[in-house]
């Protein structure tokens, strides 16, 4: 913390920036740092630097030599670890300089890619809970040299004095918190150790807790007694698999429906990927637990996967990757866009082998994630070429995979829409078309690229003239005695815009049959409005638009004995209201929403139906 220049400057000389330190903490609080809680993966982190930079300086030493133990008892919060250690030069030098780190000594330069800090700014975060901090500190690089002692308060100032190399045996640094009353919820002792498990679980260097009952050596009291599991050995592969998954699920909370390893050696990255067993909400992204050098960076890192990944949830630890200013997110630069491309190319290999090798796996992915691959799939050529025969989608043979129904029906149709698929399903299956519901995000766009993975097949859009061309003309007696029907029929229908006609067609239990696209209806209600707007500007503006809309279509089922009874009719009156009913009836099946007029028409026909019959039984 550089004090202000309180001396008189002449005109014109330079000048120090002054340092509101309460604001600065303020700003921390604030804006920097997701919570308090930070201050200590701060101290955690500066421990394990400085033990980075003593294993530097003593190579040779055993690997449990330098550790980190942390105290808490209620009543303060001591960090200690067997680090570099601090001179007095040096105290005076980082510790009261905002925004320099120790670890920018020339002496250590060409290692600082081995340490997590790149600020130093992190021990302000320790007045987020205190109003003062204590270090108390000896440099390992110097034999024999003196202990120093700092005293930074949180209005800015501090005290350093040099004691006897006895005040602290061995090299170090010791920073002691005197937590304020209102830091309670993040400086009690098991609050403290659930921290410095959640922050600290996979460092390399040991790390210990004691809470001042008398049991330091406790097995309990480790914060990190296990390697990371993916860098064990394991008796099999079964084992290892089995090990991963369960440390996917202590993680995230659920059972991986299988976990991918992921093992980046030029940026030092390792660990799991885990697949979710259910769909992910549309828009929703979960994010990933990132460690940079074993400690815990984020919870919540979107960034490290591409956004089609959100079917799999990642717990890695890097040495490359750039924490930001908070080191709570990951810094946006090149070595992170490789990384993304990287796992993403993990990930692409990962279906890749399920569907060469493991069907039965591939198939509960697929059931959980179809459409999460379905949108991959269609931006990603090669995922195209691997997943699209296996996809399933809605068919007139039912839920099915593409390449299963494309070897049923060489030419596979598709509708546009669900409604226009429901409209014919049953008739077109009875028919013998092969038809597909493209009416679902993204099912269209893939069946219509199915030609280019299987050359044989063929893909149309279903219209009403392919559908209608299959079903079979009645004869010309039958269509002469059924005119007069046909035209009361049409005459009734000619408010919606809609023909009828007879066919044959199966199943016989289907009275009629209405083919009526949503753009066919969408064109004729703007031509509508254009006539009722007709000599005005808006007017003038739709006919422009305007074009001969195609009509709907009733088509009237000559097996069903409903309809041969209907087409005898010779009553007006009763004829009109059996062709609404029959309309009706036929819109409802489509499943489509109804305008106003269809809904009070199938309402009328019910009701002149009934009194129809009333009036006969009488």
């Amino acid at each position: 913390m550089t004090l202000p220049d309180t001396a008189t400057n002449p005109a014109g000389a330079d000048r120090t920036f002054q340092v509101d330190l309460r604001g600065l903490v303020d700003l921390l609080s604030h804006h920097l740092y997701s919570s308090p809680r930070v201050y200590l993966r701060e101290l955690m982190q500066n421990s394990v630097d400085a033990l980075t930079a003593r294993r530097a300086l003593e190579p040779a030493a055993p690997a449990d030599a330098f550790g980190v133990r942390l105290y808490a008892d209620g009543s303060v919060v001591r960090v200690e670890d067997d680090g570099v250690g601090l001179s007095e030069t040096d105290v005076h030098t980082f510790l009261a300089t905002i925004g320099r780190s120790s670890k920018r000594t020339e002496q250590i330069a060409e290692q600082r890619g081995d340490f997590i800090g790149q600020f130093g700014i992190g021990l302000l975060s320790c007045f987020l809970v205190a109003d003062e901090i204590h270090v108390l500190s000896r440099s390992a690089r110097t034999p024999d040299a003196p202990a120093v002692e700092w005293r930074g308060r949180g209005d800015g100032s501090y005290t350093v004095r040099t004691l006897p190399a006895s005040a602290v045996p061995r090299p170090g640094t010791t920073v002691t918190l005197t937590p304020r009353a209102d830091a309670g919820e993040w400086t009690r002792p098991a609050q403290v150790h659930a921290l410095a498990r959640h922050f600290g679980s996979l460092l390399r260097h040991p790390v210990t807790f004691d809470d001042g009952t008398g049991r330091p050596g406790d097995p309990a009291a480790s914060v990190n007694p296990d390697p990371a599991p993916w860098t064990r050995t394991y008796p099999t592969p079964g084992a290892r698999s089995r090990a991963l998954a369960a440390y996917g699920e202590n993680v995230f909370g659920f059972t991986p429906l299988d976990t991918i390893e992921l093992d980046l050696p030029a940026v030092g990255l390792k660990g799991i990927a885990c697949v979710l067993p259910e769909a992910v909400p549309a828009g929703r992204r979960h994010g990933h637990r990132v460690h940079v050098k074993g400690m815990l960076l984020s919870e919540q890192a979107e960034e490290i996967l591409p956004d089609w990944a959100f079917f799999v949830r990642c717990v890695v630890d890097a040495e490359s990757l750039r924490p930001t200013a908070s080191r709570e997110s990951l810094y946006e630069d090149d070595t992170l866009a490789a990384v993304r491309d990287a796992l993403a190319e993990r990930l692409r290999a990962w279906i890749a082998r399920a569907a060469a090798s493991d069907p039965d796996l591939l198939a509960r992915f697929l059931q959980a994630h179809h459409l999460a691959v379905k949108s991959l799939a269609v931006h990603d050529d090669e995922i195209l070429r691997m997943l699209l025969p296996w996809l399933p989608f809605e068919t007139t043979d039912g839920h099915t995979t593409l390449d299963e129904f494309a070897r049923t029906h060489r030419t596979v149709l598709v509708t546009s829409s669900v409604e226009e698929f429901r409209q014919v399903a049953a008739i077109a299956s009875a028919a013998g078309l092969g038809v597909v519901n493209g009416g679902y995000t993204y099912d269209r766009e893939l069946v219509h690229r199915l030609p280019e993975i299987r050359p044989g097949a063929t893909v149309a859009d279903l219209d009403p003239e392919t559908l209608t061309a299959h079903l079979d003309p009645v004869d010309r007696e039958t269509e002469l005695a059924a005119a007069a029907y046909l035209a009361q029929a049409r005459d009734a229908l000619a408010v919606f815009d809609c023909d009828v006609a007879l066919r044959t067609f199966q199943p016989a239990s289907a009275p009629a049959l209405l083919v009526d696209s949503r753009e066919a209806r969408h064109e004729r209600t703007r031509s509508q409005l254009a006539r009722e707007q007709e000599g005005g500007l808006w007017g003038d503006i739709l006919g422009a638009l305007r074009q001969e809309a195609p009509r709907a279509q009733l088509i009237l089922n000559q097996l069903n004995p409903l309809v041969r009874t209907a087409v005898t009719i010779d009553e007006p009156e009763l004829a009109r209201t059996s062709a609404e009913a029959l309309y009706g009836q036929a819109a409802m099946l489509s499943r489509r929403p109804l305008r106003p007029a269809e809904s009070s028409l199938i309402n009328r026909s019910f009701l002149d139906l009934l009194a129809h019959a009333l009036r006969k039984d009488s």
